[in-house]
């Protein structure tokens, strides 16, 4: 999928009122809203591609989704935009993933027979003691995710289920990461919780596995669909194009400097919403803000991201839209069978893609290794998970990788945010809204929601916070357990832990 840029970056005039820094789910959701009320935006994207990571990356005829994006929301607003959106509707897809651990898979909607089977009585009751001595005797004062998942599931299911995977995908001990950042993933959830979901879906109950959403060539084709609709309703979008400054004078924003290919052009203009990194933001502030404000930003930390795409002569591999490797002696975090999302994924030939996804940060030894040391390991790896045979997967293979794709909620994070929020609302016309701009972990849903309300406050008609998205009071899974009793809790314990939808 190719986007046509308009206008050039050398035809960007000297002034444009508003103007949109990010070409992902909030501040396309922005631009969107904004043309559509006849504001007409600029968006300024740095990376040549419309998305972010909500992006379709293609290889050879193969449509990579990049994290896995499940398009469900209980938001009445995110379905009607993503209907206006889009000129054609999505895909129904069944939603289907696992825990792949010890050579075995453990059902989702989780069944009881299926759980004690895979880990055998003895354990079983392990869990359920341990579970009970976490009652009696719970972790004060909890602060970290171990003290959280501990007191509401006990040791041992912390330690099968929890600590591997967790600390795959975050890089850094469970001890480091913030209690809150659980409770706003798994708000609600606790063992018993668990338990009652897993007699209630065991037995001769129908299966209660629910469907999502899909564009058929990836949720790129959602975002390009938006991003030409945005330039169809008078705005403009331009991709290579990375903002270095942001002028401000009296709490007002006044200008942008751009530059792409060594070209560098400033845009005056009255009206700015940001999802770049927060970090990144505070740097390129003119004048500089304050010290504190500056140290709040160089203290916020991201974690990277990597998929190494392979082909698979066998499209049966698993019939999961993704699996979860809970096993410590392999580095992959996730698998992707990106057949299962949409056959039109895949390129003419028959088989599939895989897509092995790996948790990095720049700089350590998965991040620098080259390309095609991280196809044969990948390949290395899925066959010793027994998934796949080496004659089943090609020698060739792809790499994508992602920068600031997911915001550490480390020990200081909090702080660091409080005083970046509260610096940012003081200027009247500069807005933090998506993932990164707000150093939250937003689903795509929370990210499109707070790009909406930013667009809404820039046309005069204040409503929501965008930072009031994504709490506890209107988390999407708290919703769920409260409308859709036939969810299993279990599948948000997995699923909540790892960077999706």
């Amino acid at each position: 999928m190719k986007f046509v840029i308009t206008p050039s970056f050398s035809e960007i005039p000297e002034e444009w009122p508003s103007i949109v820094i990010g070409a992902g789910p909030a501040g396309l959701t922005a631009a969107y809203v904004l043309a559509r009320e006849g504001l007409k935006p600029l968006v300024l994207e740095a990376s040549p591609w419309i998305g972010g990571i909500s992006r379709t990356h293609e290889w050879e005829g193969n449509r990579i989704d990049i994290g896995g994006h499940r398009f469900f929301t209980k938001s009445v607003l995110v379905q009607e935009l993503w209907g206006e959106m889009m000129d054609e509707p999505m895909l129904k897809v069944p939603r289907l993933s696992r825990i792949f651990y010890r050579g075995k898979f453990y059902q989702y909607p989780l069944k009881i027979l299926n759980t004690v089977g895979n880990l055998g009585v003895v354990e079983s009751v392990r869990m359920l003691m341990s579970y009970v001595k976490a009652r009696v005797f719970p972790v004060r004062p909890e602060e970290s995710f171990e003290d959280w998942v501990r007191n509401r599931f006990g040791d041992r299911l912390y330690r099968t289920f929890f600590k591997t995977y967790t600390e795959k995908v975050w890089g850094i001990p469970c001890t480091e990461i913030r209690a809150d950042w659980a409770a706003q993933r798994i708000h609600g959830l606790s063992f018993v919780s668990a338990v009652m979901n897993a007699l209630r879906n065991s037995g001769n109950v129908k299966s209660l596995i629910t469907t999502f959403d899909y564009p058929r060539l990836g949720p790129g084709m959602l975002w390009e669909s938006a991003a030409g609709k945005v330039v169809e309703m008078g705005g403009a979008v331009v991709t290579g194009a990375r903002v270095v400054k942001v002028e401000h004078e009296g709490g007002r924003v006044s200008a942008v400097e751009v530059e792409s290919g060594g070209e560098v052009r400033r845009v005056r203009c009255g009206q700015v919403i940001s999802s770049m990194p927060l970090s990144v933001l505070v740097r390129q502030l003119v004048p500089g803000p304050p010290e504190a404000v500056r140290e709040a930003a160089a203290g916020l930390r991201y974690r990277d991201f990597l998929i190494v795409a392979l082909r698979c002569r066998r499209a049966d591999v698993f019939p999961d839209n993704w699996i979860y490797i809970h096993a410590a002696e392999v580095r992959v975090g996730r698998i992707q069978n990106f057949r299962n999302w949409s056959a039109e994924m895949i390129a003419e030939g028959g088989g599939t893609t895989l897509g092995m996804e790996y948790f990095c940060s720049r700089g350590d030894d998965l991040w620098e290794m080259r390309d095609e040391d991280l196809v044969a390991q990948a390949r290395r790896e899925i066959v010793s998970l027994g998934l796949a045979e080496e004659g089943d997967i090609g020698e060739e293979g792809h790499v994508i990788r992602e920068l600031n794709a997911y915001p550490v909620y480390d020990a200081e994070y909090r702080a660091h945010v409080t005083t970046l929020s509260e610096w940012f609302g003081g200027c009247a016309t500069l807005q933090t809204v998506g993932r990164n701009g707000m150093h939250r972990y937003n689903n795509q849903d929370h990210s499109m929601l707070a790009g909406y309300y930013a667009a809404m406050r820039q046309l005069g008609r204040p409503g929501e916070d965008p930072w009031e998205v994504n709490t506890e009071r209107s988390y999407h899974e708290e919703q769920v357990l409260a409308e859709r009793k036939d969810t299993d809790v279990t599948e948000i314990l997995a699923s909540e832990q790892t960077p999706v939808e």
